[in-house]
């Protein structure tokens, strides 16, 4: 942190070029000698004291840790930024506004101290974590540092800190050690350490009250002149109002006195609520509670509605007295026109409004006349007062003078009340003279609640813009004129002015010189408006002032001791109870927050939340009052008592707490009552041990579920005209010999399988998992038995064999009595229970050799009747079926011996209505359908739990009468394998292509030994419909190949600019090049894209009748698919050699591309990049390959500089490098306009190559994030998340560094002397460049971001949707984001190629953050132009949305246009080409909001391909790739 004439308590955001004061290093030491309150000046630099005695606190490694504390939010916000810019260390943040849940979790607490050294709070929050022992002050607190020091009096939180804390812990001595549990060091800020005019009694008050010393400087008084102005005080006077109280001449506030006037406190909704319920109500203590609530209501006539109003009135009467007329009329009219709209009951501005409130407010401010004051010229200044005449002339005069000094004007005008500050400012932009001169802007204080206060809260929604963007723009210079209430006279980070004007006087010595010191700038003025009439205390605040300075510079107060500790709380019974085990403590003071919070907790079944309800001893009004003829208001002094009553919730012992009537205040009545209550509910268990409830929690937010996205690579239509795909089954005509092989599946008995050629050896891990019913998840393996050819009689045997094995169930699709397989299959062994089954098929075949069987039974179907018969109705049938000749195959459950009811007879009948003699006759059979699963490769449903049972599929039993029902001659373990063998075949036919491929395209190469799932994955086309193919790995191997292509690019022409490179690297992997490869290669040939359809399968035969393309056309003709499918195969004229012609089939370049870049993922994936390079060098693409570390060594051949800027070693620490060769960095930094002597070329090369890694990085985190498993589509989209050029340049922006640093100064009282010259450096300014255009846009850039920064860094961390308009708004160019590329390139470089290195530069630049939370929270990342288009496509009919962008004078407008209609439009500022994205952006997010688009289904989202993309221009918008 460092200071600067302009520099106020809470510092600035940029990085000011300045060093340590002797007067501040003069305070700092002897703040580190004892307890000090440093009262300086506003814009001295008092809070620059602080950062630095905390950063020696820091320093000392002490845990304990330093506490700052400021009195409200706002400075909360600003001090935290200027610490946590200031000093290397862990700084924590908690105030009200993030609703501190902090306090309700004793981990977290210990957590937040072991983990940070400095913490940023409010008072209450450290107050509430010190009375829940969360926080230890005499273990955890080593310094506490009190902002705005002169709170610290009377019951404010400042006080209750030290008074219960601090003063009951033991004192610092010299013999302290840095752990031992005593008081921290106090340190105070102030600029007006005393209220009231009694300067001794207020420094007596502070000094004792935070146990310190109240100090200024001594020694260095002129320097400390030198750097606070004192402004030029000025003093104005005016003419007395014209208008009393009794007559206002204006006439909206005649018109609403009138209304006001006229009411009746009973017509009052809540009057009439009271008096309703209480009818209703028995004798009990809520009657009596309605009671009271009444006869107050209508004794002081205060309810919501009434005292709105009155209030309404009585702001009218002083805008008019104080600003005339025009102002008046102007201010009801607005509040009227506002309240009417917040009383509609059909909108909900006002929530906390009730519904009758409503109507009631409504009818009233409806009965006001209201006339709309004039807007010219002459009638507004003829109504305005002679005190707003003069403070026009003053503003002019002020404007005036600064415009002659060439300065840019700023002022600050104060004004007592709220509402005024609305009129003056309505009045000044109306005022011709103001009106040309002034850019105004309004502060009223940043409340933002939603509870009930009062009617005129609704003039809040008057101003257009927040506190924090007017400040913005007031610091910015949008804004040079701001009308404020006293929000702005202590602690907020404002401006410093030219000119301060007190409207209305200040009205003590605090105001007095809070307000002045915001006229800091150089030959600034401070004016003061006073009546001629009135009371003018100039002199008095001014000795008050100079009694108070020697006060606190004299030396002689050093020696005081400090007044012993005094009764804070008066002696009405003040009592504390604390939890020995934890040492949270409650108080009085907390009883009643404390009861509110235990109350609020309790659920409410969607009700108001409970609140303990209070009743005084004796009430304040006898029961009945509200109806007594003539009442009059009681005026009981006390003492008195109180009751506090609890939810119903509660047990009745816990429900009701009396403290006597013994208090002097209501309020301790009330305070005793809660506190007695709350140490009831802990000594009954409801309370933790620190001294919470203990159902307290933070709720976990409910996140809305993302819906699963994936995204199906578009089929082009250009085409490559290629073969048919392999057969993995055909053999050369020649070949005759058989090999066999073992087939071993769970839970079966092992299969001889019998092939052309032998099978080759696979790895237990390449065989996939099959997935049977009863049987479960079940292995297979295929060994190869003996390596010689089997003999001929096993093969007649096997095929055989195989013929009844198929022809159970796909005898339909076979050709009868052919045995020409293309594998054959027979038992290994004699199987469980063959010998029964073996003596069946004789009997079977002797009588169908003896012509003894009947239609349609044959050599291994028996008619189930005579089988029954011949073997006793046998239970181990595995399948029968009817006798038609599409009867499906059944499954026996059981005989059936017992006579059908009649109503099964009746359905049995039913069955068999074509045999109208049929005989029943038992037994019957028991049979259901089988199961449907025929794919044994797909996994059980999710819903499926018991894997060994299915759910059924809700086919039911039914009866086969055995006469007309037939058995096939084949056991339960034949069946099973006649089912699986389709599945175990397809994995089969699939792992011998790509085993195929693999002793073919890459034998010899290391490739090679990619494992086969890999390369089964890489080949698979999405068409096959197979659970896993190639598309996730082609996204992968697409950013390998770019990634490992453009190494060698780079190495390989050192002397290429980036346009080369890119062109020659877009060129090789180019959808066409690796397609023209592929065909080349005869890569089509391997890629498996026929379906398995297992109900439509047949064996494969032996002849080379069909391919697996064929068959899936032929299948799919059956399934009525159009003939003109484009994969289906079409015969074409050509011959081949041997005359024989030959097939071609059309498939997509893209598809034969996606196969080369996914064989690429897969050898990447099983031997990183060294095996990514050999899969591309076997398809050469016009690239000459060499491995990386080859290509790292060929970059470092640059020569090293001898120049080094300094700036390096800060980049250094900024990104958490340090590079070997800095050459790297300084071209990383190196923009193309430098002129300097550096040799290095310019970053783009770099930022080529970082841009690669960068997607590298990304890509490789995405393919991998656990539990995801992202489709393309879903990985692009979150990819950019991270890479797009608005991130980058907003990473760029936000890292900076605090450079720690001393230089020599001299000062007459001091001479020579070592300061601190600290400062903040951002990465943007380290960028070497020497043009005035990249100066400008670097500051415009970064003024946007300041702007805008907090909002996205905001959104980045927090929001579900990503914010890609508010990234658009930086509107950076595009060398910010090119520079955090190039370094990631230099990173890479230097590092000898490690993609750990960059990722960890990645991550301390925040990208890896933010990349990792739009994974791992699954933050929505769709671009809104996207979402706009996808939703629209998906509408019927299809809508058509338009962006019409057009400039005029400075402006850019885009309008959105739905089926040639205006929708909306949206107009910004033009300052480059991407003002026009961010108005496109900005104007498809309202479009999307306007039009309710939520969800959208990502199934729809097509990738482009790179083909046909158009090139990106800067500010492109990442949907250009939709």
């Amino acid at each position: 942190m460092a200071t600067t004439s302009e520099d106020n308590d809470a510092g600035v955001s940029a990085p000011p070029q300045v060093h340590t004061r002797a007067y501040q290093q003069e305070l700092l030491e002897e703040s580190l000698r004892r307890n000090l309150i440093i009262a300086l000046d506003t814009g001295s630099g008092k809070t620059h004291i602080a950062v630095l005695r905390m950063k020696h606190e820091a320093e000392r490694h002490s845990k304990k840790v330093s506490w700052f504390i400021a009195p409200t939010v706002a400075l909360v916000e600003q001090q935290y930024d200027v610490i946590k810019t200031a000093i290397p260390v862990s700084v924590g943040k908690v105030s009200g506004a993030s609703e501190p849940n902090q306090w309700k979790d004793a981990s977290l607490w210990r957590r937040i101290l072991t983990t940070h050294q400095i913490m940023v709070t409010t008072p209450q929050v450290l107050l509430d974590a010190l009375h829940h022992a969360y926080v230890d002050m005499g273990s955890d607190v080593g310094l506490l540092v009190f902002d705005e020091a002169h709170h610290a009096t009377g019951k404010h939180p400042y006080n209750m800190i030290m008074k219960n804390f601090y003063f009951s812990l033991p004192p610092r001595t010299n013999l302290t050690r840095a752990t031992d549990r005593v008081r921290p060091v106090v340190l105070g800020l102030t600029a007006s350490p005393i209220y009231g005019g009694n300067v001794d009694a207020a420094f007596r008050d502070l000094e004792t009250n935070l146990d310190s010393i109240i100090r200024s400087t001594r020694k260095n008084r002129g320097e400390l002149a030198e750097h606070v102005y004192r402004p030029e005080f000025k003093h104005v006077l005016y003419a007395s109002p014209i208008h009393t109280w009794e007559v206002m001449p204006s006439k909206n506030y005649q018109a609403l006195k009138a209304v006001v006037d006229e009411l009746n406190i009973e017509d009052d909704p809540y009057v009439i609520s009271l008096r309703s319920r209480l009818a209703k109500l028995r004798p009990t203590d809520d009657r009596h509670r309605i009671d009271q609530q009444l006869s107050k209501a209508i004794d002081k006539e205060d309810t919501f509605s009434h005292k709105g109003l009155r209030d309404f009135v009585r702001a009218a009467e002083e805008i008019c007295i104080e600003l005339g007329p025009w102002a008046a009329d102007w201010y009801v009219a607005k509040v009227i026109e506002r309240g009417k709209v917040a009383a509609n009951p059909y909108n909900n501005i006002m929530s906390a409004w009730q519904e009758k409130e409503k109507r009631y407010l409504l009818s009233i401010i409806s009965k006001v006349r209201v006339t709309t004051p004039p807007s010219d010229a002459d009638s507004i200044m003829n109504g305005i007062t002679p005190k707003v005449r003069a403070l026009v002339d003053s503003l002019i005069v002020e404007e005036g003078l600064f415009r002659s000094r060439d300065e840019d004007y700023s002022g600050l005008v104060f004004v007592t009340r709220r509402d005024t500050v609305i009129a003056l400012a309505e009045l000044l932009r109306r005022i011709p003279e103001t009106a040309q001169l002034f850019r105004l802007g309004c502060l009223l204080g940043s409340s933002s609640s939603f509870k009930r206060h009062s009617f005129l809260d609704i003039t809040r929604n008057i101003l257009e813009e927040s506190q924090a963007d007017t400040l913005r723009d007031f610091k910015i210079g949008d804004k040079n004129l701001i009308v404020s209430t006293s929000v702005a006279e202590e602690g907020i980070d404002i401006q410093a002015c030219g000119s301060v004007i007190r409207f209305d006087p200040p009205p003590n010595v605090v105001a007095w010189a809070q307000s002045r010191g915001r006229a800091r700038r150089k030959r600034s003025s401070f004016i003061i408006m006073f009546e001629e009439t009135g009371p003018q205390r100039v002199r008095e605040w001014e000795d008050t002032e100079r009694k108070m300075m020697l006060a606190y510079n004299d030396p002689r107060r050093d020696a005081m001791i400090s007044v012993a500790d005094e009764d804070f709380d008066d002696m009405d019974g003040y009592v504390e109870f604390e939890v020995a085990s934890t040492g949270a403590l409650l108080t009085l003071h907390s009883a009643i927050p404390h009861l509110n919070h235990f109350c609020a907790v309790i659920p409410s079944g969607g009700q108001e939340s409970h609140v303990p309800i209070y009743e005084l001893d004796p009430p304040d009004y006898v029961e009945g009052w509200h109806s007594l003829p003539n009442p009059t208001p009681t005026h009981y002094m006390g003492p008195w008592g109180a009751t506090v009553s609890l939810p119903r919730a509660l047990p009745k012992h816990l429900r009701r707490f009396t403290t006597p009537q013994i208090h002097l205040s209501k309020r301790k009545a009330q305070q005793h009552a809660a506190y007695q209550a709350y140490v009831q509910l802990y000594q009954a268990g409801l309370l933790d041990n620190h001294l919470l409830p203990l159902s307290t929690a933070i709720e976990p937010d409910k996140k809305e579920e993302v819906e699963a996205m994936l995204a199906e690579v578009a089929k082009r239509a250009s085409t490559a005209r290629v073969t048919i795909q392999v057969d993995p089954w055909a053999v050369s005509e020649d070949s005759s010999a058989w090999f066999a092989h073992e087939v071993t599946v769970t839970g079966l008995p092992n299969m001889r399988m019998l092939t052309r050629r032998p099978l080759p050896a696979f790895a237990q891990e390449d065989f996939p998992v099959f997935y049977i019913p009863k049987i479960g998840e079940a292995t297979v393996e295929i060994l190869r038995t003996d390596p010689a050819p089997v003999d001929e009689d096993l093969v007649r045997r096997a095929k055989e064999y195989t013929y009844r094995l198929f022809s159970m169930l796909y005898s339909s699709r076979m050709a009868r009595d052919r045995l020409e397989f293309s594998y054959l299959f027979l038992p290994t062994s004699s199987w469980p229970g063959e010998g029964s089954w073996e003596t069946r098929r004789k009997w079977q075949q002797k009588r169908y050799s003896k012509g003894l069987t009947n239609h349609p039974e044959g050599r291994y179907v028996a008619n189930a009747a005579e089988l029954g018969r011949q073997f006793s109705y046998p239970k181990d049938l595995a399948l029968v079926r009817g006798i038609g000749k599409f009867d499906k195959p059944l499954e026996l459950l059981s005989w059936r011996y017992d006579a059908l009811s009649p109503d099964e007879e009746e359905k049995f009948r039913e069955q068999y209505y074509a045999y109208t003699d049929l005989q029943i006759t038992y037994p019957l059979m028991v049979v259901r359908t089988l199961p449907k699963r025929r794919n044994f490769l797909v996994p059980f449903t999710l819903e499926t739990t018991d894997k060994l049972h299915p759910a059924p599929t809700g086919d039911l039993p039914f009866f086969l009468h055995p006469q007309y029902a037939l058995v096939e001659l084949a056991s339960r373990d034949e069946l099973q394998y006649a089912l699986m063998l389709p599945s175990i075949l397809r994995w089969l036919s699939n792992a011998l292509t790509a085993d195929a491929l693999r002793t073919t395209l890459f034998l010899k190469t290391p490739v090679f030994n990619t494992p086969l799932p890999l390369l089964l994955t890489a080949i698979t086309a999405p068409a096959s419909q197979e659970l896993s193919h190639y598309q996730r790995l082609e996204t992968l191997g697409d950013t390998v190949l770019k990634f490992i292509a453009s190494n060698q690019l780079y190495a390989a022409f050192p002397l290429w600019h980036e346009g080369y490179l890119s062109r020659k690297k877009d060129h090789a992997v180019a959808n066409s090049s690796l397609a023209k490869e592929a065909v080349q290669k005869g890569l089509y040939k391997w890629i498996i894209r026929d379906q398995f359809v297992p109900r439509k399968w047949k064996p494969h035969s032996a002849t080379p009748l069909q391919s697996p393309v064929e068959e899936m056309a032929d299948e799919r003709e059956e399934e009525a698919q159009p003939a003109h499918d484009k994969h289906k195969t079409v015969v074409k004229g050509e011959k081949d050699g041997k005359g024989k012609k030959k097939k071609a089939e059309e498939l997509s370049t893209k598809m034969l591309a996606d196969v080369v870049e996914s064989l690429i993922g897969a050898a990447y994936e099983h031997g990183g990049f060294d095996l990514a390079i050999s899969c591309a060098e076997r398809f050469g693409l016009g690239l000459s390959w060499k491995k990386l570390p080859q290509r790292i060594e060929e970059m470092h051949k640059v020569e090293d500089l001898d120049d080094i800027p300094e700036q390096l070693a800060l980049v250094e620490q900024m990104i958490d490098y340090q590079f070997k060769r800095r050459t790297f960095l300084v071209q990383a930094l190196t923009h193309a306009s430098y002129q300097g002597d550096s040799a290095v070329m310019s970053l783009e090369r770099l930022e080529f190559l970082g841009d690669s890694a960068l997607d590298m990085v990304v890509t490789h985190y995405l393919y991998h994030a656990a539990g995801k498993n992202y489709s393309p589509g879903y990985m692009h989209i979150k990819k950019e998340s991270a890479v797009n050029s608005h991130i980058l340049a907003y990473v760029c922006l936000s890292t900076s560094l605090t450079v720690q640093s001393v230089m020599p100064t001299w000062a007459p009282e001091t001479g020579l002397a070592t300061v601190d010259d600290s400062q903040r450096v951002h990465l943007w300014q380290c960028l070497l460049h020497s043009s005035h255009r990249v100066l400008e846009d670097q500051t415009l850039t970064f003024a946007r971001f300041e702007k805008h920064g907090p909002a996205i860094g905001q959104a980045l961390r927090e929001d579900r949707i990503y914010p890609w308009a508010a990234l658009t708004s930086l509107q950076a160019p595009k060398f910010i984001s090119d520079m955090v590329e190039s370094i990631l390139g230099a990173v890479y470089i230097d590092s000898m190629g490690s993609l750990d290195a960059v990722r960890k530069v990645m991550r301390s630049l925040g990208l890896m953050q933010i990349l990792e939370r739009v994974v791992v929270e699954d933050v929505d990342v769709l671009h809104p132009v996207s979402r706009l288009a996808i939703w629209a496509a998906k509408q019927d009919p299809q809508k058509k949305i338009e962006y019409k962008r057009e400039k005029v004078k400075g402006k850019v407008k885009c309008t959105v246009f739905m089926d040639e209609e205006e929708l909306l439009s949206v107009t910004a500022t033009y300052r480059s080409r991407v003002s026009e994205d961010e108005v496109r952006f900005t104007a498809a997010e309202q479009a999307i909001r306007k039009l309710e688009v939520l969800g959208v289904d990502m199934d729809e989202v097509k990738l482009v391909d790179e083909d046909q993309e158009e090139q990106v221009e800067l500010g492109d918008a990442p949907e250009a790739r939709w």
